[in-house]
């Protein structure tokens, strides 16, 4: 591995909007694209309660009308089905020049599912692949979701790590599209684990996995609003 990136860090202390996280990614992936030799960005945050669909999701997975949604719903432009997301579940959104890290989004997708692999390594949990789908899965319970985007090789999306949340969202929808693969969350194999506990856990194994440093924002890189 060559000398590590440098990368912002914009880490979010309170749950977040969808919205809000949405609209500061495609700002940092705009920028990335103005000036590709600029520094990468991560954005680490919880969300307020919502569903997302992806780009080319089916709304048969959704068990409710979505003209009467009991959450926000949003469709946005990632791969994939329909997820929830809620506080206690960590997100993680890579802004990169993917032409920095292999230009291969396949590559992408497992370099993601292996930053949750070596994280919970580090914590004696054995996550799991599974052929043909894209996650990380502990004794058949799916832990972590992964759905991405990329415009001209600069990213945006990412993982879903549960960790201390509430589950019963996921039950109006079927997760990913897969209604055999039960989802599950990190405090049922660890009951001390927090999602606050485990931010700086996430952060140095993806900066690990990406040969990223990563560095708090100067005043004239700082999002507006955020």
């Amino acid at each position: 591995m060559g000398p590590k990136l440098d990368a912002i860090l914009f880490e979010a202390a309170r749950p977040v909007p969808f919205l809000h996280a949405w609209e500061a990614q495609r700002s940092l992936q705009q920028r990335l694209l103005d000036h590709p030799e600029g520094p990468e960005a991560v954005l680490l945050l919880e969300h307020e309660p919502c569903y997302t669909l992806g780009r080319g999701a089916s709304e048969a997975f959704l068990r409710f009308d979505p003209a009467e949604a009991p959450l926000p719903l949003h469709r946005i432009d990632r791969g994939g089905e329909v997820t929830h997301h809620a506080p206690g579940q960590l997100v993680l959104y890579p802004v990169l020049n993917l032409q920095r890290h292999g230009a291969d989004l396949h590559r992408y997708l497992r370099d993601l599912e292996q930053v949750v692999i070596d994280l919970l390594a580090g914590l004696d949990l054995q996550g799991e692949r599974i052929a043909g789908l894209t996650g990380v899965w502990l004794e058949g319970r799916k832990v972590a979701a992964i759905g991405v985007g990329a415009r001209r090789w600069i990213s945006q999306h990412g993982l879903a790590l549960n960790v201390d949340g509430d589950l019963a969202g996921f039950a109006a929808v079927v997760p990913c599209g897969l209604s055999d693969r039960p989802v599950g969350r990190l405090v049922d194999w660890r009951p001390e684990l927090t999602s606050q506990g485990l931010r700086q856990r996430l952060l140095v194994a993806f900066a690990q996995r990406f040969g990223l440093t990563l560095r708090p924002p100067n005043p004239q890189e700082g999002l507006q609003g955020w």
